[in-house]
């Protein structure tokens, strides 16, 4: 709408330009006229026209284009009292003879125009050829003059004399005022623009603005944890909020429906693990009586039946009622650690040399799986690649220290070695590294070339009694605990655990990463 308007009221400016202009070129025009009469009495005009200070140009009589005009020809006109800078006049005598056929020619032409200084100036013979072919009809017509610009001209012819008289005024100013109107409504239309954007911006974002308050108290809520552990939202729509607008009171009343829904439910999930682990652990300690029994009673009648002659049945049940009790006796036990870590109940805190942790457990797994091929690596105790001979022969390594149970790091240890060498065929290479990480940290890693983890159990394998074999076959004796202990026991100190693994044909294996953090004493060290 802004732009027609300004479309329109530059079309009427140009109109009412073009309309000024044109009486200013007519009252010009007389002015010439008035000047010729003055100059020359009527009738002798071309006669005299070659005579006096103004001599004329001789066109030739083959019609090829005449002479330009010697410098100081002024046309007799532009010299009149109110001329402005800009006016071009043009006077060729004779013109029109010939009209009738008789041949005769034009035999002189006087032309000239007033530069911006207020000189006059000659017009070169490409202009008057130009000029001259307009004609006469007593109109102001519009022509481009090549080093002139634009120019509103009117032709005439001289009642009197014949001759051909073009008054031109120069449209340059004109020009210039419709450029101006333009570069103002652009910059007013510009200005317009940006602020009519300002105050939309800011009118939507003061309507949007509730909306924005109700997006953010979901996001908020969506950032929390909500999978584990107890949660409590109390999150909720502000009633202001709520009652800006009808949309918006819609979206922060359902908002506040579903957040007090999620809300229950997660309290009731949160009643019912615990009922859960409370259950799991008295169990579990409850039956650590009756199991400690049952083994004790075994391992009596073993001993003090050593020297009786018991059938070869009774003799295979007692021994597999031992080997079930101690087996249950592990479960039971990493069934009560779980059920201590799930209550965040403290370990023990105490400096621990992981080499001294790592050592050992690869040792132990040496000797339960002399089918692998088992290998350490203290990487932690070597000296950087960067030192020199001399600083590497005088290096001295920092500690490898942690703050832990150590305990629950051995058995951290036991279980991937462990789940390395129950999941992999024999001679399959197990390489137990110990390195330092970045941001102060202990890195551990244990990894195996064997078929790796099939993308389905990978996404389970912390999960608490996931297993790899559906079947739940017991050949192994695994409960299905082991990682999930581990992770809690990583997550209680601090640290994080991780698995890599790959099952193709040509790169295969699978790489577990503990990350702990060193004690201070330790990282000043490095």
């Amino acid at each position: 709408m802004a732009g027609s308007i300004g479309a329109l009221s530059t079309l009427m400016l140009r109109h009412s330009l073009t309309d000024r202009l044109d009486e200013q070129l007519t009252a010009a025009s007389d002015r010439v006229a008035a000047r010729r009469q003055a100059a020359v009495p009527s009738g002798e005009l071309s006669a005299d026209q070659g005579k006096g200070p103004y001599p004329g140009l001789q066109f030739p009589q083959d019609g090829s284009t005449p002479p330009a005009a010697p410098s100081g020809d002024v046309p007799i006109g532009l010299d009149a009292v109110g001329q402005s800078t800009g006016t071009l006049t043009v006077i060729a005598s004779g013109a029109h003879d010939g009209a009738d056929g008789s041949g005769s020619a034009v035999t002189m032409v006087k032309a000239g125009y007033i530069d911006e200084d207020g000189n006059y100036r000659t017009l070169t013979n490409a202009e008057c050829k130009a000029l001259l072919a307009l004609e006469a009809t007593g109109e102001p017509v519009t022509v481009s003059i090549a080093s002139l610009g634009n120019y509103r001209v009117l032709v005439t012819e001289d009642s009197s004399s014949g001759d051909v008289v073009i008054t031109g005024l120069s449209t340059a100013g004109d020009e210039k005022l419709i450029r101006t109107q333009l570069l103002a409504q652009l910059l007013i239309a510009i200005i317009g623009a940006v602020i009519a954007a300002l105050a939309g911006r800011t009118m939507v974002r003061t309507a949007l603005a509730p909306l924005e308050r109700v997006a953010d108290t979901a996001e908020h809520v969506a950032s929390q944890p909500l999978a584990r552990g107890e949660v409590s939202i109390r999150e909720r729509v502000e009633a202001a909020d709520v009652a800006s607008s009808q949309e918006i009171g819609q979206v922060g009343n359902a908002l506040n429906t579903l957040l007090g829904h999620v809300d229950e439910a997660l309290t009731a999930r949160q009643r019912s693990e615990t009922q859960v682990r409370q259950f799991v652990a008295d169990a579990s300690h409850e039956l650590r009586t009756p199991l400690a029994s049952i083994r004790g009673y075994t391992e009596l009648i073993q001993r003090s039946g050593a020297d009786t002659a018991l059938p070869e049945e009774a003799v295979h049940a007692l021994e597999r009622v031992h080997s079930e009790s101690v087996r249950m006796t592990a479960l039971v036990e990493d069934l009560l650690l779980l059920a201590r870590l799930d209550a965040g109940r403290e370990l023990e805190h105490a400096e621990v040399d992981l080499v001294e942790i790592v050592v050992d457990a690869v040792s132990d797994a040496r000797a339960a799986g002399p089918d692998h091929l088992w290998e350490l690596n203290l990487a932690v105790l070597e000296p950087p690649a960067q030192l020199s001979p001399e600083a590497a022969a005088e290096f001295i390594p920092a500690p490898t220290l942690v703050m832990g149970d150590e305990a629950r790091l051995r058995q951290v240890m036991v279980n991937l070695l462990a789940n390395a060498r129950v999941h992999t065929p024999a001679g399959s290479r197990v390489t137990t590294t110990l390195s330092r990480g970045d941001a102060g940290t202990l890195v551990i890693r244990v990894a195996d070339d064997g078929p790796g983890i099939a993308p389905a159990v990978r996404e389970r394998l912390f999960e608490r009694f996931a297993r790899g074999d559906a079947s739940r076959e017991r050949r192994t004796g695994s409960t299905g605990l082991g990682m999930s202990i581990a992770l809690a026991i990583v997550q209680s100190h601090h640290g994080t655990l991780t698995v890599d693994s790959r099952t193709g044909a040509e790169h295969h294996g699978t790489t577990f990463t503990v990350a702990l953090p060193a004690t201070p004493s330790a990282e000043a060290a490095v």
